[in-house]
């Protein structure tokens, strides 16, 4: 295999090592070709400083990746590294996880799923904590095939695997060991969460702060990508919403239901929508699309995952957000073919001019934009956007289906019955048919479903 290696931040010189070498025959190399000590010579990648023990393929480094070996100087940032590593060599402290093997999916389950909380709590569901272990550890049985990451690549100009990596928020070079791994996207995507050490000379940084690079090509420092945190493996085997056939990268709204979609039918959709006009201009997220079954609370926040309409379209949709972002001040966008200024009219004042700083000096009427005339408009105007929606259609059926947490769901479906009086799921585990609603503290009957009474308790109390 072939590497780059940067020795004390140097530029890269490639190395071809076997792919069984170890870390210390890399730091044999480095160290013959520097004049130094192997031992002294510290190899960093991805946040972990690499044990000399260790395999080079078993440290989850792609082909043609980028290591940083260095010198450390004589001083605190040093010392303290060579305390952390004691630590972990003891057991005190577990060592942070390969950014690569990381699957974080499972953090994007909403935290106002009150209903659901209740009953996954203490359980071993499908789609609990054991369940994202499994899918974890199936997909990492290739993780060249199956990724845990997904960016837009503006070289590629498509949505592709992703590779997360680490730098120092201060010096901002990729020389900073991290004292623990991220546990949740918002770790990777919130400044301040995790700390680390930098080994750059003279830096005394210790603030990680990630970014993501594209996983097809070789990448060069300057050349980031975008995090879309909504497209993940489909590790579950999940059926599309839409077209309810299982695909391998899905999109997951961050709905309560965690409704699933695949890339196709995800594209169709914003694609019907940004026909009908029918996103939703949010004043803090932006010009965003909620689920598409509709799902309350659920609009995607990183704008970027409708980059998937193509440059073309996604230009459309830029323009249709600045549109609707200029009509929630009172402006309009001039008629005039081939304009398209943004323009605000005087309250009050049914004469528009076009200004020709900005565009093209056309007058026209606001109410039905034809030139403007005096007396009443000729011209109806057109319906809002959106009003006949039918492009765009999800099944009941299918969307009961087409949830991340289905195994879950499915299982409690099977174990569970509903509050009769606030109906939230509650499940029987053993014990007498006297159930109490662990939300509203309601006593009623699992096998009659009302409120607990004397023939409950007379006639099957136990069964």
């Amino acid at each position: 295999m072939i590497v780059f290696v940067r020795y004390n931040l140097g530029p890269g010189v490639a190395v071809e090592l076997q792919e069984e070498a170890s870390v210390a025959q890399l730091k044999e190399v480095v160290g013959n070709q520097q004049g130094v000590q192997p031992e002294h010579l510290r190899v960093l990648f991805a946040g972990r400083s690499l044990r000399s023990s260790s395999k080079l393929q078993d440290c989850d480094l792609p082909e043609q990746s980028t290591i940083h070996v260095v010198l450390p100087p004589s001083g605190s940032s040093s010392s303290q590294l060579g305390l952390l590593q004691e630590r972990l060599a003891r057991g005190g402290e577990e060592e942070p996880d390969s950014l690569t093997r990381l699957d974080l999916s499972s953090s994007r389950l909403p935290s106002t799923s009150s209903g659901l909380a209740v009953i996954l709590e203490g359980s071993d569901g499908g789609g609990g904590v054991r369940g994202a272990e499994e899918a974890q550890t199936a997909c990492l049985k290739d993780v060249h095939v199956c990724s845990t990451f997904f960016v837009y690549c503006k070289s590629c100009r498509s949505i592709q695997p992703g590779k997360l990596r680490v730098r120092c928020s201060r010096c901002r070079q990729t020389t900073l060991t991290l004292s623990r791994g991220p546990s949740c996207w918002d770790d990777v995507l919130l400044r301040d969460r995790i700390h680390g050490l930098c080994q750059t000379e003279d830096c005394h940084g210790n603030i990680a702060e990630f970014y993501m690079k594209c996983a097809s090509h070789p990448t060069s420092d300057d050349d980031l990508s975008v995090a879309l945190d909504l497209i993940m493996t489909n590790s579950r085997d999940v059926p599309c919403i839409a077209c309810t056939d299982i695909m391998d990268v899905v999109l997951v709204f961050q709905c309560l239901e965690r409704h699933v979609i695949c890339l196709d039918c995800f594209r169709r959709y914003c694609q019907t929508r940004l026909n009908e006009r029918q996103f939703v201009c949010h004043p803090v997220v932006g010009y965003s699309l909620p689920c598409a079954a509709g799902c309350i609370d659920s609009l995607i926040k990183e704008l970027h995952h409708f980059r998937i309409l193509g440059d073309d379209q996604y230009g459309r949709y830029l323009q249709y957000g600045a549109e609707e972002c200029l009509r929630e001040i009172g402006g309009l966008m001039c008629p005039s073919p081939g304009c398209g200024a943004g323009l605000v009219p005087l309250e009050g004042s049914r004469r528009v001019e076009c200004d020709r700083q900005l565009g093209c000096g056309f007058v026209f009427c606001k109410d039905c934009r034809e030139v403007y005339h005096e007396g009443a408009c000729h011209t109806e105007p057109a319906p809002p956007p959106g009003e006949t929606s039918q492009g765009f259609v999800v099944e009941e059926e299918a969307s009961f289906r087409a949830r991340w947490d289905r195994a879950s769901l499915l299982l409690l479906q099977e174990t569970t019955k509903r509050c009769p009086q606030c109906s939230v799921p509650v499940e029987r585990n053993g014990g007498c048919m006297h159930m109490q609603c662990p939300m509203c503290r309601a006593e009623w009957c699992w096998l009659c479903g009302v409120t607990w009474n004397r023939e409950c308790m007379g006639n099957h109390w136990f069964g």
